[in-house]
């Protein structure tokens, strides 16, 4: 009766104890970084996604556990033609994420190697498409072509590139030379246009200062020609008003006016009078007696 007893624990024990491994082998708790994919007898089976899932134990396993957290493949470096027979070393990295765990584990074995190896080619048949001048000036519209091209590339692999960065495009040294020396030409040229359109507007402001100084002149002038044509007009009126007698007065009186101030000068004893002053002072007399 014993033994019955200690038997039927025993069996009970190891009854407990396959119960407890089923349960252990049948709960699977996946991170929220990761997707597990699970076969059953070396077929697909299932996805597990994050938290607690359940599989049948001994029939189901977990054979690839798989990070769908953004990854970046190591920067690569591939040469590349332009359309204008210019070589280039370009540079690029890549960013992608597993979104289809069972295509990325059963359709690609290295999808990284296989990710590098389409975007190498993709970067050389875009850049074979445009000039050295173009891919200089629209880096960002080719990243954009090439993000293009390896997303419909890689479409069946149950992956998303979410970024394709160009991070340097390197010349050869002959072509360095080359742009070298052609920067070089076309800062002489500007500093010729330069130098050339300086001298344009000193010339044109000499031209300027010139003929500024004509016009002042020319103005000068017309205004002396005015007061002289005023002088005239006002002699001429005032021979009209007051006669012929008016005038031969104030020269008369003009006259003795001017031999008054020899007569003060120092030293002076003699005054010799010409005899047009003489009769200077007889018609200034006579006209002085008319007026009284």
């Amino acid at each position: 009766m014993g033994s019955e007893l200690l038997g039927g624990s025993v069996v009970a024990l190891l009854l407990a104890g396959f119960i407890i491994l089923c349960i252990f082998l049948g709960i699977r708790i996946v991170p929220q970084s990761e997707q597990h994919v699970v076969e059953r007898f070396g077929r697909l089976k299932a996805v597990l996604g994050p938290g607690i899932n359940f599989i049948v134990p001994f029939l189901d396993r977990v054979a690839h556990k798989v990070s769908v957290l953004e990854r970046q493949l190591p920067n690569a470096s591939q040469d590349a033609i332009t359309s204008d027979n210019v070589l280039l070393q370009v540079e690029t990295s890549v960013f992608y994420r597993v979104l289809e765990p069972e295509k990325t584990v059963y359709r690609i074995r290295d999808v990284d190697g296989a990710i590098a190896t389409t975007v190498a080619g993709i970067v050389r048949a875009e850049i074979g498409k445009m000039e050295l001048d173009e891919v200089q000036s629209n880096r960002a519209q080719l990243i954009a072509q090439i993000q293009k091209a390896v997303e419909s590339a890689v479409n069946d692999w149950g992956i998303e590139v979410t970024r394709a960065e160009i991070l340097d495009v390197g010349l050869d040294q002959a072509t360095r030379d080359a742009m070298l020396q052609q920067l070089n030409a076309e800062r002489e040229r500007r500093a010729a246009v330069a130098r050339a359109e300086g001298e344009k507007r000193a010339v044109e402001l000499q031209a300027d200062g010139d003929l500024y100084a004509a016009r002042q002149a020319a103005e000068a002038r017309r205004v002396e020609a005015d007061a002289e044509a005023y002088a005239t007009g006002v002699v001429a009126e005032a021979i009209a008003k007051g006669g012929l007698e008016a005038v031969q007065y104030n020269i008369a009186l003009e006259q003795v006016k001017g031999i008054t101030e020899i007569a003060r000068g120092q030293g002076t004893q003699t005054i010799v009078v010409p005899a047009e002053a003489a009769d200077a002072f007889g018609k200034a007399f006579q006209m002085l007696k008319g007026r009284g």
